[in-house]
């Protein structure tokens, strides 16, 4: 099984700014597709961006322009940059790799956009 690990969350006021990551315990993950979803309570969960391993990347509307999805492969990660953020980007982060033969997720990093 392949563990996947999310970081970087925390409390942070409107306006601000948090940088999540997602460590992976496989060598392989530069060749894995992957997404950052969120959740908040009692809502679905949603995938918010989305990165390939050519690094073409995706963005829900909602986040476009403040999010930045980025990989490194040298450190087997992959970074959410969250600009600009407001209260309805509360919710728990998730980190998901997932493609043909895989579907990994992480356990979730709690970020709380609040004054």
């Amino acid at each position: 099984q392949v563990k996947l690990v999310e970081s970087g969350g925390g409390l942070v006021q409107p306006g601000g700014s948090l940088r999540l990551s997602c460590a992976a315990s496989t060598s392989f993950f530069s060749t894995y597709a992957v997404g950052w979803y969120r959740q908040a309570e009692e809502n679905q969960r949603e995938m918010v961006a989305h990165i390939s391993s050519s690094m073409s990347t995706w963005y829900t509307d909602d986040v476009k322009g403040r999010f930045t999805i980025s990989r490194d492969n040298a450190k087997n990660t992959v970074d959410l940059q969250m600009n600009s953020l407001k209260s309805e980007d509360t919710a728990v982060y998730y980190c998901r790799a997932a493609g043909k033969g895989y579907d990994y997720w992480g356990q979730g990093t709690q970020v709380t956009v609040s004054s």
